[in-house]
């Protein structure tokens, strides 16, 4: 897939220029598997409940993830854009050196 410098320009600011960077890379690796609930998210990333509220708030700003479903069940996937774009996704996060953990907790 081509190159797209509005999602780079877009990931290096709220991956690597923002408080938070490395929570929300965390959540977009987390749903590329699969769609989760905030809920589920915070208990398999150990933060809490309000952190990932916000950071899932400001990827769905930022057009990255999509909800499904409505109230507490809303789970979130990638956009077409966000999961079309991955190989920007793992440069980027390459390059900050985040790294992780590919066996999340079992609920």
């Amino acid at each position: 897939m081509p190159d797209d410098p509005e999602l780079r320009g877009l990931l290096w600011f709220l991956l690597g220029g923002t408080r938070g960077g490395l929570s929300r890379a965390r959540i977009i690796d987390m749903i590329r598997e699969r769609p989760w609930n905030v809920n589920q998210i915070a208990n398999q990333l150990g933060l809490q409940y309000k952190a990932v509220q916000h950071h899932v708030k400001v990827l769905l700003r930022s057009s990255l993830v999509v909800p499904s479903g409505d109230k507490y069940g809303t789970v979130y996937s990638l956009s077409p854009w966000m999961s079309g774009h991955m190989e920007i996704f793992d440069e980027i996060c390459a390059k900050l050196r985040f790294e992780f953990d590919r066996h999340p907790r079992q609920p």
